[in-house]
């Protein structure tokens, strides 16, 4: 792919407010790529690696601030990972019906944007709330919560690996109810933490079947990686709500356009 200065742009904007707001990149470079006219397979599986090595950054900064809960990525990998394989293999089965696997990508895709979007837009309704339920009792991590926090990882995994979105705003959701009083930095640090060997996985995965652009790739880190690093630094001091808000209100309308 030729050069692109809005690509290192796209790059470099999705990757700050990554790092600030937790926010999947997924959710917000595939509808950038889809607008620059990038195939939605392709467009998937270059995201996945973009993901991998973007959050890659933002894994030193957080676990330099003690941002990282290593157990519950670990959980959260062994549901994740082995979901992506399976689904890989089933992408893999039907790779000969190319427009199908388009339709059935971009459609996946509108789904997991509207889920997003929920999910942004309410996520700190929804922690009061666990907080609520949670009392001033502690949570030990008991082998009900971690079979649940698998489970959580299987369906990431999925959804992740089919449309390359979820990761981020679903995962730390979910992690909301689970872990109510885990700080939040330290959600986005475990969800960013997990997210790495999560999209890694997948994106290799693409990459065997042939959906990726690396001159594409490239374009992306050239901006993300500087990105992730600012936006993981004042991740905490600058107040994301109209940001998260007007992310939230953007997912929705994308992801209606893609299925309807």
């Amino acid at each position: 792919m030729d050069f692109q200065l809005g690509l290192v742009i796209a790059g470099l904007t999705v990757g700050f407010i990554v790092g600030m707001t937790g926010v999947g990149g997924g959710s917000l470079m595939t509808p950038i790529l889809l607008w620059f006219g990038i195939p939605p397979t392709t467009a998937v599986g270059t995201d996945l690696l973009y993901a991998a090595f973007t959050k890659m950054g933002g894994v030193y900064v957080h676990h330099k601030k003690k941002n990282i809960n290593w157990s519950i990525t670990g959980w959260l990998s062994l549901g994740s990972v082995p979901a992506a394989l399976l689904t890989l293999w089933i992408l893999h089965s039907i790779k000969t019906e190319v427009a199908s696997l388009n339709a059935i990508i971009k459609y996946g895709l509108g789904w997991a944007l509207i889920l997003t979007s929920i999910a942004v837009l309410f996520k700190k309704k929804l922690l009061v709330v666990s907080q609520k339920k949670s009392g001033n009792k502690f949570h030990n991590e008991s082998k009900t919560q971690n079979l649940l926090t698998v489970a959580i990882g299987l369906l990431l995994g999925a959804t992740v690996t089919l449309t390359s979105i979820g990761a981020g705003a679903l995962g730390t959701v979910t992690l909301f109810f689970l872990y109510p009083l885990l700080a939040t930095p330290r959600l986005v640090g475990t969800e960013i933490a997990h997210a790495v060997p999560l999209t890694l996985v997948a994106g290799l995965g693409h990459a065997s079947m042939g959906n990726l652009d690396l001159g594409l790739l490239g374009q992306l880190l050239l901006g993300s990686l500087p990105g992730i690093y600012i936006g993981s630094m004042l991740s905490g001091k600058v107040p994301d709500l109209f940001l998260r808000n007007a992310i939230a209100i953007m997912l929705f309308i994308v992801g209606y356009k893609l299925i309807f």
